[in-house]
């Protein structure tokens, strides 16, 4: 069952299971292919500090990357920065780092901006930005040791290496925010625009 009205499949230009899921959960059809970009060189040569347009810019840029090549089909670009104060968060390179993120995060409050953006004919037709707050729990060093001890490899996948939707969720005391936010994708805002353009059949 698809609620998608297109012959052709919507394309989502990442490689993010949270959002692949999301999308075929939502019944939208579409196949993944991801942008070929490098997001840091991106966001470092773009002069931008906000981490609200670092997410707005990179999602554009994916978007626009993949539609170049597919410009009679929609694309969605989407990502997702972690801010705490100043400081912006990338994927941990491995769990050393990821260890260093949890202990920075633990005990206090971050932001999560989701961003998407969808392309249409090498055009950006639409763009949404989302925040969510998350307030960890205090974390001591043993609770970050066994939290990483049985996330594995998971914790180098995501920013600020937990997946609220897995093992993650112990980690924290509160969130504001809807739940797709956080998984890094602006699902409501999305689906409105695709039904404003009645690309769907609900």
């Amino acid at each position: 069952m698809t609620f998608w009205r297109e012959q052709s499949p919507l394309i989502l230009a990442s490689q993010s299971r949270a959002r692949q899921r999301m999308l075929a959960h939502a019944g939208i059809e579409f196949t993944a292919m991801p942008a070929d970009l490098d997001e840091r060189v991106i966001a470092q040569s773009s002069g931008l500090s906000s981490p609200r347009d670092i997410a707005a810019m990179l999602a554009r840029e994916k978007a626009l990357a993949v539609s170049r090549l597919k410009p009679a089909q929609w694309v969605i670009g989407a990502d997702q920065t972690l801010a705490l104060g100043a400081r912006l968060f990338s994927k941990p390179a491995g769990r050393p780092e990821a260890a260093e993120q949890l202990h920075a995060l633990a005990g206090v409050r971050h932001e999560l901006y989701s961003a998407v953006a969808v392309a249409s004919g090498s055009q950006i037709v639409f763009s949404h930005v989302a925040m969510a707050g998350m307030t960890m729990r205090p974390l001591s060093e043993v609770d970050i040791e066994a939290y990483l001890d049985e996330a594995g490899q998971d914790v180098t996948s995501s920013v600020g290496a937990y997946q609220l939707e897995g093992l993650g969720v112990h980690l924290f005391d509160h969130i504001e925010g809807d739940f797709f936010t956080i998984l890094g994708l602006p699902l409501l805002q999305l689906l409105a625009f695709l039904r404003s353009q009645q690309l769907l059949t609900l």
